[in-house]
């Protein structure tokens, strides 16, 4: 069996006049080798190769289509819109690798690669036809097809198929994990919106004359609703309602600017809200 020597480290009792101390200590020690992955190897060297004919196909097509493209354009023009008739079918090909999990989305870029496909093989054809070689056109769109059959075949090595009930039940994970991520702007956006609200409000009422202060209702705490409508919310500041949270155990502003808005109902500013808890953990 073939081994290979490993350096390690370790903590040794070492006395010097009676005196012990923990000291560190350096040693070899032969470990057996792993036997060598072939499969893994094979599998790089697929994927490498791919790489090397999807390179090989871009730089041939983009020649290719930039030097019919320059008939009509200036040249770095042409070959600039050269290079998106093989990148177009090779983003398909990395989105469908992305969703190689999820057949039916992988579906959609998959055919919209092939359809790409044959748009740029039939520019490289027409490019030979025009300069009198169609025998080089043939063999340069062939170029672009074997790039892409090369990296289907790279794929399918690295490919994982899933059994019909193992496909559910990552769809659904999935599924719930991206409700949640989606949810994640929403909230943000909702924030945004009640904060604008509540600024309107303010400015609103800063010109017909009225209280601007962020931290008091429309209605004073000292004189209640006359009619007793809202109970005793009407009558509970901002600030006053930052000090119930806290004492709730929340410090963080996006659910505290949410139970403040439950507790005084209506909307309150993140800014201030954050202000006064700011000033609770200070003190």
């Amino acid at each position: 069996m073939k081994t290979r020597t490993v350096r390690r480290k370790a903590l040794v009792p070492h006395t010097v006049d009676g005196e012990t101390e923990l000291v560190l200590d350096e040693y070899d020690v032969e470990v057996p080798l792993p036997p060598r992955d072939w499969d893994s190897l094979v599998r790089r060297g697929i994927t490498v190769l791919a790489c090397v004919l999807v390179t090989v196909s871009l730089i041939w097509t983009t020649a290719s289509i930039g030097d019919l493209l320059s008939l009509a354009v200036i040249a770095a023009v042409a070959y600039g819109a050269g290079v998106a008739f093989d990148a177009a079918w090779i983003l398909c090909m990395a989105v469908e690798w992305l969703l190689r999990y999820d057949p039916d989305r992988a579906a959609l870029p998959r055919r919209a690669g092939h359809m790409a496909l044959l748009v740029s093989m039939a520019a490289v054809y027409a490019h030979g036809q025009l300069t009198g070689e169609w025998v080089v056109g043939a063999a340069g769109a062939a170029v672009s097809l074997l790039a892409k059959g090369g990296w289907t075949i790279a794929m399918r090595a690295h490919a994982r198929p899933l059994d019909p009930r193992t496909a559910q039940w990552v769809a659904k994970r999935r599924a719930a994990v991206d409700g949640k991520l989606a949810m994640i702007p929403v909230r943000r956006e909702l924030v945004r919106g009640e904060a604008l609200v509540e600024a309107e409000r303010q400015a609103r009422t800063a010109e017909s004359g009225g209280s601007a202060d962020p931290d008091r209702p429309e209605e004073s705490a000292d004189r209640p609703d006359p009619s007793g409508a809202g109970g005793g919310r009407r009558s509970l500041t901002t600030k006053d309602a930052v000090r119930i949270v806290w004492d709730r155990g929340i410090r963080e502003t996006d659910p505290a600017v949410r139970e403040i808005a439950k507790l005084v109902g209506r909307p309150v500013s993140p800014d201030t809200v954050d202000r006064y808890l700011r000033e609770l953990r200070a003190a």
